[in-house]
């Protein structure tokens, strides 16, 4: 599954790439994607032409209340503390903001791998 490259490179302007800011920033192809790890951790990705987030379990309930949010789901599962965010909310700049944010800061409590 090929991912979007434009929104890929938002990401990566937003994390700051080459990781710039963020020594311990790196990207991996996941889950038919891309996927950005901070030390190690997943934070977001891009499958197909969708952002996925990881915000955390403490925080998925009042993710999945933005409008924009749905459950991650590849396998009829839904994944815990992640959620997936497509469509017109990714041509709005502040919405890929929030979940990047949102992501980074979850991922920062989180040990290194």
């Amino acid at each position: 599954m090929a991912y979007d490259e434009g929104l890929a490179q938002r990401i990566r302007e937003r994390l700051g790439n080459p990781p710039g800011d963020r020594p311990a920033l790196t990207e991996k192809r996941m889950f038919g994607g891309l996927s950005f790890l901070l030390r190690g951790n997943m934070t977001v990705g891009v499958v197909g032409d969708e952002l996925i987030a990881r915000v955390g379990p403490e925080a998925a309930e009042a993710a999945l209340a933005r409008w924009e949010a749905r459950p991650m789901d590849f396998t009829g599962r839904p994944m815990r503390g992640w959620v997936t965010v497509g469509g017109p909310a990714l041509a709005e700049d502040p919405v890929p903001e929030v979940w990047i944010t949102t992501a980074l800061a979850f991922a920062e409590t989180l040990p290194p791998k």
